[in-house]
């Protein structure tokens, strides 16, 4: 009797690769892994694209493209035959619909996400599998040493370093976006209920600029290295 065959789909906007080897450890638990695809935009920095054993699948840069891609091939693929157990990693509560479809089609659908991952996206699954807590690693620019780094500050030193050009920043607009988007992080629940709050209470760490619509975050290396370059330009 031949083993199950697994489909892994992974939400490469969501989901560090970090964790590549544990979610195919997962998988694998379950039978063969057939089919592993990793969903993320093709001009966004990201390690799953040097990462063996998972083919890429290239979404797009618009909003959602990755989370619209995932679901359309896990529905066509439902409909292949003997594709029954589907492997979801995602942190992204937006993934609760197309796990209930899955299983109302009959397929085992394991949940893999950080533990931000909603309930309701966890109970929409049959089995739900939490990952480990990333460590705070090093990023660059490096993060100041005088306060430490949360896996919060982590996420948003990676979104400031993908957007920032010349030492600028980022719109803390956008930033909001991407942290809701990504990591399903809602700055209103935060003791500060803001995000210019949360940066003016980490001056160490954080630089921005007067209150606007284009008011722009940046940690505090970059933001020397950019007066730097700026004063060095200036020299006649």
């Amino acid at each position: 009797m031949s083993a199950r065959r697994i489909v892994v789909l992974v939400d490469g906007d969501n989901v560090s690769a970090s964790h590549a080897d544990r979610v195919m450890a997962e998988a694998s638990r379950l039978g063969r892994v057939d089919i592993a695809r990793v969903y993320a935009a093709a001009l966004r920095p990201s390690d799953w694209f040097a990462t063996p054993g998972f083919r890429i699948m290239h979404a797009g840069a618009g909003k959602n493209a990755a989370d619209l891609l995932l679901s359309i091939d896990a529905m066509e693929l439902a409909l292949a035959d003997g594709l029954e157990s589907f492997v979801i990693a995602t942190s992204d509560g937006d993934f609760t619909h197309i796990a209930q479809r899955l299983r109302e089609r009959g397929a085992h659908v394991l949940g893999l996400g950080e533990e931000k991952a909603p309930e309701t996206f966890r109970l929409a699954c049959t089995a739900f599998s939490e990952l480990p807590a990333l460590k705070c690693a090093a990023i660059a620019p490096p993060v100041p040493k005088a306060s430490k780094c949360s896996e919060l500050d982590k996420n948003i030193h990676s979104l400031i370093a993908v957007h920032s050009k010349n030492g600028r920043g980022m719109r803390i607009v956008e930033l909001n976006n991407a942290m809701r988007k990504l990591h399903g992080t809602q700055v209103n629940g935060f003791p500060e209920g803001s995000w210019r709050g949360y940066f003016m209470k980490r001056p160490d760490r954080y630089d921005i600029d007067p209150r606007g619509p284009d008011a722009m975050v940046r940690f505090r290396p970059q933001r020397a290295k950019a007066d730097a370059k700026g004063r060095t330009e200036m020299r006649p």
